[in-house]
């Protein structure tokens, strides 16, 4: 079992690491470092206000289709994602296994497993959300053919594929501007690692 120490220490190393292509990002990206350091281990797992989450953004692999799933609690539809859990070895684990749990899908395939990040959300909760205040979410990547068919979990009221140009209007405010800036952030390092 990896310690709430190690995984936000972790957690710190990939996110120092990461250069977004996003200004807004990069300078988000300060204030997660800040955050993380004043914190130590009680910004990983829930129990203080305030703390990490991970979430997967689950695309097809040529970036046209993005799996969301209409939250139970938020009501609205959104990436998969959740809390971590103390089984988890980092963060961006937590990130999948909660992708694979809220999806159904078993066959996801991490863009980059135990990498760096691809978004950063900090975001205020209702009170639906129990005595989580703020989560402070770390996103990641993860590939599914659009035929692999999703189910719905305990937390969410449908999962379902959406082009990422035709997304359900029941979706946060600032939520198509976020996955575009994931899309264009995935096709820089794709095109940096080619």
């Amino acid at each position: 079992m990896t310690s709430a120490e190690d995984l936000a220490a972790s957690a710190l190393d990939s996110i120092r690491a990461w250069a977004p292509l996003s200004p807004a990002q990069a300078a988000l990206r300060q204030e997660y470092v800040a955050f993380v350091e004043e914190g130590r281990g009680d910004v990983i797992f829930r129990g203080g206000p305030e703390h990490l989450t991970g979430s997967c953004f689950v695309l097809t692999p040529d970036l046209l289709h993005v799996l969301l799933c209409f939250h139970r609690k938020g009501q609205f539809w959104v990436q998969v994602g959740g809390h971590v859990e103390p089984g988890d070895r980092s963060l961006a684990a937590g990130a999948f296994r909660e992708a694979r749990e809220e999806s159904g899908i078993e066959t996801l395939e991490p863009f980059e497993p135990d990498g760096a990040p691809v978004d950063l959300h900090r975001h205020a909760l209702s009170s639906r959300f129990g005595t989580c205040l703020v989560h402070w979410d770390v996103g990641y990547v993860a590939f599914a053919d659009l035929e692999a068919l999703p189910v719905v979990s305990d937390e969410s009221e449908a999962v379902a594929w959406f082009r990422v140009d035709r997304l359900p209007p029941d979706t946060p405010e600032d939520f198509p501007v976020r996955l575009r800036t994931v899309l264009e952030e995935m096709t820089h390092r794709r095109r940096a690692s080619a």
